[in-house]
C-alpha cells in the first residue's frame, strides 16, 4: 500500500482494559488506516476519564499540543491530525480550546455521549471537527447541542464462520458486566422460562464493576439457573469462538446503547440477536438489511415477520415479562427460529467492512472539515 500522505495521532483511553466496543473500534479503525496508507501513531493515556484529574488533563493538553516530529525524531511527511477519543476529548473543552489556539486543533471521535451534557457541548464546539460512531451518536449530539456537519462513521465487521448452534438452543450474551448491559433483567426473563430446553451464556470482563458481577453470580444461585447459565468472565481466542460456534440466538439489552458491536458480529456468524428498542442497537440489528435504515426510520419494535431483520427489539423496562414472552416464542416457534436464522445468515453478506469506515474517516479528515 503506498503512503496516503495522512499522518494521523489517535488518542485513546489507556485505563478501559476490558474489551469494549470503543476499544475494538479504535484498534480495528488503526489497523484499517494502516493498510490504507495513512501514518497512524496510537497514544494511550491513563486518566479518570471522562474529565480526568489536573494531572491527566495536562498530560492530554500534552499530546493534543505536540508537534508534528516522528516518534523517531525525525519530521515526516504531511501534516499530523490528531484524533481524540470522546471519553478524554469531551470532557476537556480547555484543553481542545488551547491546542486550537496553538494551530492545532483536534478532532474528536465519540463513541458515547457523556453525562454531562454542558462540559460535552463546550469541548465539541473546540473541536476541529467531530466523527461519531452511529447515527443514533449523531442524532443525540444534533437535539442537545445544534451541532450540524457530524461524520458517522459505522463501525466494520470482520467476516466470521457460521455459528454450528446446539441442542438444546443456546443463549447467549457478549458485554461486559455492568448495569447498563442489564444482565439481571435477562437473568429474571430466563427464570420465566424454566420449562423449557435452553442453555445460556454470560461473557464478559467481570472487572469492570466487581459488585454487579458478584450479585449476577449470586442471582444465577438464587434463582436455580446453575445448571442452564454460565458467567464465565471475560473471553478471548478460541474460548469466545466456541461460545459463538455453539449459540443459536445472542442478546444485547443494555438500557443504553449507541450502537453495539456485538450485534454485527452476531450477525456475521449468522446468529440472530434480540436488543432492546430505543437504543442504539436497532441501528446495529439492521445494519444488513438492504435498506440499511436509520435509526428514526425505525420504529421501536421493527417488523420481523417478513424476514428483513435478523432478530427483534424488544421494548423494556424492569419488567422480565415482554423480554421472556419474546424468548418463548423464538423457543417454541421453529418456523420463527427459522426466519431469524435466515434473515441473519442473507444479512451477513451484507455487513460493512472496517475498510469502509477507515475511508469514511480519512475522506472526512481530507476535507477539513465534517463530510
Amino acid at each position: 500500500m503506498q503512503p496516503s500522505g495522512l499522518r494521523l495521532r489517535l488518542v485513546v483511553p489507556g485505563n478501559v482494559l476490558h474489551n469494549s466496543g470503543g476499544n475494538v473500534y479504535n484498534a480495528a479503525l488503526a489497523r484499517e488506516l494502516a493498510a490504507q496508507g495513512v501514518e497512524v501513531e496510537t497514544r494511550p493515556l491513563d486518566g479518570g476519564w471522562p474529565g480526568g484529574s489536573r494531572e491527566d488533563r495536562r498530560r492530554l493538553a500534552a499530546v493534543l499540543r505536540a508537534d508534528d516530529l516522528d516518534p523517531d525524531g525525525g519530521s515526516g511527511s504531511g501534516h499530523r491530525i490528531t484524533l481524540v477519543d470522546g471519553l478524554l476529548g469531551c470532557g476537556a473543552p480547555e484543553e481542545l480550546a488551547a491546542a486550537a489556539a496553538a494551530g492545532q486543533p483536534a478532532w474528536i471521535l465519540l463513541h458515547m455521549p457523556l453525562e454531562d451534557s454542558e462540559l460535552e457541548r463546550r469541548a465539541l464546539r473546540e473541536a476541529a471537527g467531530v466523527i461519531c460512531t452511529s447515527s443514533s451518536a449523531a442524532a443525540g449530539l444534533r437535539a442537545r447541542h445544534g451541532l450540524d456537519g457530524i461524520t458517522v462513521a459505522l463501525p466494520g465487521t470482520v467476516p466470521a464462520p457460521l455459528a454450528n448452534g446446539s441442542e438444546p438452543p443456546r443463549l447467549l450474551a457478549v458485554a461486559a458486566l455492568l448495569p447498563n448491559k442489564d444482565q439481571s433483567l435477562l437473568l429474571d426473563a430466563l427464570s420465566l422460562l424454566t420449562e423449557l430446553p435452553w442453555t445460556a451464556a454470560l461473557v464478559g470482563s467481570d472487572s469492570a464493576d466487581p459488585a454487579y458481577a458478584a450479585r449476577l453470580r449470586d442471582t444465577v444461585g438464587r434463582l436455580g439457573l446453575q445448571d442452564r447459565v454460565s458467567i464465565p468472565g471475560e473471553l478471548r481466542g478460541q474460548a469466545l469462538e466456541a461460545e459463538w460456534a455453539s449459540a443459536d440466538l445472542s442478546l444485547l439489552v443494555s438500557r443504553a446503547e449507541t450502537y453495539g458491536l456485538v450485534v454485527p458480529e452476531s450477525i456475521a456468524r449468522g446468529i440472530p440477536v434480540v436488543v432492546r428498542a430505543g437504543t442504539g442497537a436497532v441501528e446495529a440489528l439492521a445494519a444488513g438489511t438492504p435498506q440499511n435504515r436509520k435509526p428514526d426510520t425505525l420504529p421501536d419494535a421493527p417488523e420481523t415477520e417478513g424476514g428483513t431483520l435478523p432478530g427483534a427489539a424488544v421494548a423494556l423496562g424492569n419488567d422480565p415479562n415482554p423480554l421472556a414472552d419474546v424468548l418463548r416464542s423464538w423457543l417454541t416457534d421453529p418456523a420463527l427460529r427459522t426466519r431469524w436464522r435466515s434473515a441473519a445468515a442473507t444479512a451477513r453478506d451484507r455487513l460493512p467492512g472496517w475498510d469502509s469506515t477507515a475511508r469514511t474517516v480519512v475522506e472526512a479528515l481530507r476535507a477539513g472539515s465534517p463530510a
